[in-house]
């Protein structure tokens, strides 16, 4: 701005000056001439029109000497960062009229720009963010900021003594426009670490202490990989903060920083000192209520949680009354805000401080109940309303509750059709006076359906699969042409086509889902029909052999319900299932009859908790468990068959005589033309953000097969085999896959399955992005489990070790793809070396 102003005075003198010398005698500032002609000269590509207009000066108009017009014509010259010289003269004076010369210079444009000290792929973000761009204009204010938002960007991560340095050289152009060459030099020097932290004056609190509430400025330490040594300056600020947080949860009220410098060592390390005023510790005294008639003092102590006589905590304090960390915590806040007081405040204020006690009032203005005047949902294009509203939790004319809205943003997540992150509910016209408010929910549509789409080799051949899942289907619109986009979408069903082969397998299925049949409750009705058949493998050809085959044919219907006690998280589901087996010449260790059927018809009933929020595919918290049990009707009751008499007959057979063999299987068919049996699952997951979207996963399962009848005994169908990636490959017989990273896929369970399994499971997560195209998230993990067929041998601690690393990508298109990195810890079964590392694909687990 002095600058500017010392122009302007330049300016002045140059006109004075030049109209001394046109008119032969003195003249003095305020004399007023009529401009006849405006003429514009100097180095600049806009034309004399442009300039005269945006200037502001006219023909035929008075102007004075050091007047406005000319001073304002400047400014507005100025103001346009287009120039670097700026002259008004005032020539061929005539009497009182005179023309004005408007003598501009252009500002320098972008040639080129080198940047030197950084690797290639950070240079186009430098230039995109600082605009650096051919033809972008060159002024000192350019230079300036660049300059500093590189010294800022490198200081921040660590590198305190970044050196930055901009060079502009003049470039010959043809069309003689000014332009220069940039040349940005990035000297960002070592990163600057931190030595040591010393405290002075503190004598109550260790510095061991002190540091560790020091979140993110840390000293040096070899053993530290999650938070590594560097000075960010508004880090440490906030760092010094929580210092003194320490001392008030320790009732040091008036503990404070005297000051706090830099050290710069020799070794190119720096030393923070920070010099503390402790005070004394001080105790909380009486605690009253002020103001409060909706609840009594009683139960607003139960929730305050304070007693009288108790160490003072400023921190605790403050997270009762209002815990900022929490929107569904515990606190005072929450209690009026979940029950209609949205235009509640409370504060608590100190009355007394006398001999180091503290008496306290908690004034509290309840205000009046609030009501939701109107409730909307904005930005979904596909999903249709009522498959939205349905699951809103607060409705027009209800009492304002604030569990209920983040209630509602967990199940509108929840959903899978919207983008998880950024669902956002939106008060509006809050109205104290009338007890009236808005709220307006903010949602993006993220792709539902999933194409699976591929070939490969395994299983001794090409597999192709073609797999389409509409999860936001809308069967009603299904003979509606308008509607295909590319098919009928937004009330929420779910539709599922899968189709794969190979030469040694074949199967389709077909899933349906609605989710609230009927419309009126959250009651899931859902079908699916599925076929595989399964040849067996010619070791002579290695081929396929289409003389022998397994086939499945099975069909399942299911309800499931949400339930209101304990709580509405619990869904309780039903279903009916009938699956035929049928063996053509098909002879291997599992069954011992190659020719014949069995038929399984179970009832299924489960009941799950899910509570976790709010994005199903990363979950900052809460917990998801299950417990299931699967049974068949109990034929050795009713079917009059002596199942011990077939059994001992079974015991006293060679299975190394044909003709003993062939009865062994006819045997076999009898005991499981109808499958009898039970199964017990149980799974537990709980989710834990121990820091910012870092998040720890421990998990357990269990599964149990079992018989009714013991001479019947257990079914070679329906059984556990664990280890691997969980995927089912391509044994198609009514398996169970269970996950257990580190070994080989179904490695730890016998050739025929187990009956009992159990796994133990602890992973960490932490986002790489979770953007609405992707969200990708790295882990690790540590597992055991182990599979067993008595309960003689289940040992639940006897466990298959093994530890690694991994990284999940969801795309909406594509669903879940993942890359796992095990190491088994232990030997498999029959050998005495350790497994050691296994790479495990995964695709479509669940999340």
């Amino acid at each position: 701005m002095k600058a500017f102003y010392t122009s302007l005075l330049f300016i002045m003198f140059c006109i004075a000056s030049t109209v001394h010398s046109v008119q032969g005698q003195n003249a003095q500032l305020g004399e007023k001439y009529i401009v006849n002609d405006i003429v514009v000269t100097g180095n600049t590509t806009f034309s004399p029109q442009t300039i005269v207009a945006y200037s502001g000066l006219k023909e035929g108009e008075e102007i004075q000497i050091g007047g406005e017009r000319i001073g304002n014509a400047i400014k507005k010259l100025w103001k346009s960062n287009l120039f670097s010289s700026i002259n008004i003269f005032l020539i061929n004076v005539d009497g009182k009229n005179a023309d004005i010369e408007i003598n501009l210079i252009d500002l320098p444009e972008l040639n080129e720009v080198t940047i030197l000290g950084v690797k290639k792929g950070k240079k186009e973000l430098i230039i995109s963010e600082n605009n650096l761009r051919q033809g972008a204009k060159v002024t000192e204010n350019l230079i300036t900021t660049t300059k500093n938002y590189l010294t800022n960007k490198y200081k921040k991560d660590g590198f305190l003594n970044t050196k930055v340095n901009i060079i502009t050289s003049e470039v010959v152009d043809s069309l003689e426009k000014q332009r220069v060459n940039m040349l940005v030099k990035i000297d960002k020097g070592e990163k600057v670490k931190i030595k040591s932290i010393t405290f002075n004056g503190n004598e109550k609190l260790r510095d061991k202490k002190l540091r560790k509430a020091m979140k993110n400025t840390k000293k040096k330490n070899p053993i530290r990989f999650l938070k590594r040594s560097k000075y960010i300056e508004e880090e440490y600020k906030e760092d010094l903060e929580s210092v003194i947080d320490k001392y008030k949860e320790n009732g040091y009220r008036d503990a404070r920083i005297l000051s706090d410098s830099i050290i710069y060592n020799d070794d190119k390390t720096i030393s923070l000192s920070i010099d503390l005023e402790e005070g004394e510790k001080y105790t909380f005294g009486k605690i009253s209520f002020v103001g409060n008639t909706v609840y009594t003092d009683q139960q607003l102590a139960r929730v305050l949680r304070i007693k009288e006589g108790s160490t003072y905590n400023g921190v605790e304090l403050r997270k009762r009354i209002a815990d900022d960390t929490r929107p569904d915590g515990d606190d005072l806040t929450n209690l009026y805000q979940d029950n209609g007081y949205m235009f509640s405040t409370i504060n608590p204020v100190e009355v007394s401080a006398d001999g180091n006690v503290i008496d306290m009032e908690i004034r509290i203005s309840e205000g009046k109940p609030a009501y939701f005047n109107s409730v909307t949902v904005t930005g979904n294009d596909i999903t249709n309303d009522h498959v939205i509203y349905r699951e809103i939790r607060t409705r027009p004319g209800e009492l304002y509750s604030k569990a209920n809205i983040i209630r509602t943003i967990r199940e509108l997540g929840q959903l899978g059709f919207f983008d998880a992150q950024q669902i956002a509910p939106n008060i509006k016209n809050p109205n104290p006076v009338d007890g009236t408010l808005d709220v307006e929910y903010t949602v993006v549509e993220r792709g539902s359906s999933q194409i699976e789409l591929q070939g490969g080799y395994g299983g001794g051949g090409f597999i192709g699969t073609l797999g389409l899942s509409f999860n936001n289907f809308s069967i009603k619109n299904i003979f509606n042409k308008e509607a295909y986009t590319p098919v009928p979408r937004g009330d929420g069903q779910t539709l599922a086509l899968r189709l794969q082969a190979s030469q040694f397998f074949q199967t389709y299925s077909f899933q349906f889902s609605e989710p609230w049949f009927g419309g009126r409750k959250p009651f899931q009705l859902s079908t699916s029909i599925s076929h595989s058949k399964q040849f067996l493998f010619d070791p002579l050809s290695r081929r396929a052999d289409k003389s022998r085959s397994f086939n499945i044919t099975g069909i399942t219907f299911g309800l499931s319900t949400r339930l209101k006690e304990p709580d509405d998280y619990f869904l309780l589901s039903q279903a009916l299932s009938y699956q035929h087996y049928s063996l053509n010449n098909y002879n291997t260790g599992l069954f011992t009859f190659g020719n014949g059927s069995s038929n399984n018809l179970a009832y299924t009933i489960g009941l799950t908790r899910n509570n976790t929020y709010n994005d199903p595919i990363y979950p900052l918290g809460g917990s998801n468990f299950a417990v299931s049990a699967k049974f068949s009707l109990p034929y050795s009751l009713f079917n009059g068959v002596d199942y011990s008499a077939l059994k001992e007959e079974r015991d006293q057979l060679d299975i190394t005589d044909s003709d003993d063999l062939e009865r062994i299987g006819e045997i076999d068919q009898e005991r499981f033309k109808w499958l009898e049996f039970y199964k017990i699952k149980f799974n537990a997951a709980w989710f834990t953000q121990v820091a910012k979207k870092l998040v720890l996963r421990p998990s357990l399962e269990f599964g149990f097969l079992g018989a009714y009848n013991n001479d019947r005994g257990v079914i070679p169908f329906e059984r556990f085999f664990l280890g691997g990636d969980g995927l089912g490959n391509f044994a198609l017989d009514g398996r169970e896959v269970i996950q257990l990273r580190g070994y080989p896929n179904q490695s730890l369970s016998s050739q025929d399955g187990s009956s009992i399994y159990n796994k133990f499971s602890l992973e960490l997560r932490y986002p790489i992005t979770l953007g609405q195209g992707a969200k990708i998230y790295a882990l690790t993990f540590l597992e055991g489990g182990n599979s067993v067929n008595t309960f003689k041998d289940f040992n639940p601690f006897n466990l298959k070790r093994s530890a690694g690393f991994g990284l999940r990508i969801f795309m909406p298109a594509f669903g879940l793809l993942g890359i796992d990195f095990g190491h088994g810890f232990d030997a498999l079964p029959g050998q005495t070396v350790k497994n050691g590392w296994e790479t495990h694909f995964i695709i479509g687990q669940q999340f």
